[in-house]
């Protein structure tokens, strides 16, 4: 029987890559964000603050990081930044730990 691996299947620089995405999504309230920003087109760093209860230092913080690994897009009209998913299949990630959670 012949074994492909993960890396053959999807190819080593993609899987570079989706390990760093993950990484960065590993975090309680980055996954609050994508849950999120993926219910909705966009959102603003205001609205953002008030739905997670996050502190607007905080929140950039974690936004620039998911920015920079291209989980997320923003787009800036005049003085506000709007937020939205750029890798939408993350959302099929965060069901599946809804999921996993319910077994722990």
């Amino acid at each position: 029987m012949t074994v492909i691996t993960l890396d053959e299947r999807i190819g080593a620089e993609k899987l570079v890559r989706a390990s760093e995405m993950l990484k960065v999504a590993a975090h309680p309230q980055r996954l609050a964000i994508l849950d999120l920003l993926g219910g909705r087109q966009r959102m603003c760093v205001s609205d953002l603050m008030n739905a997670l209860g996050i502190e607007q230092a905080i929140l950039s913080q974690h936004l620039t990081l998911m920015r920079d690994k291209g989980l997320l897009g923003v787009e800036r009209e005049g003085k506000y930044s709007f937020y939205h998913l750029e890798q939408p299949g993350f959302l099929k990630i965060i069901k599946d730990l809804e999921n996993c959670c319910e077994h722990l």
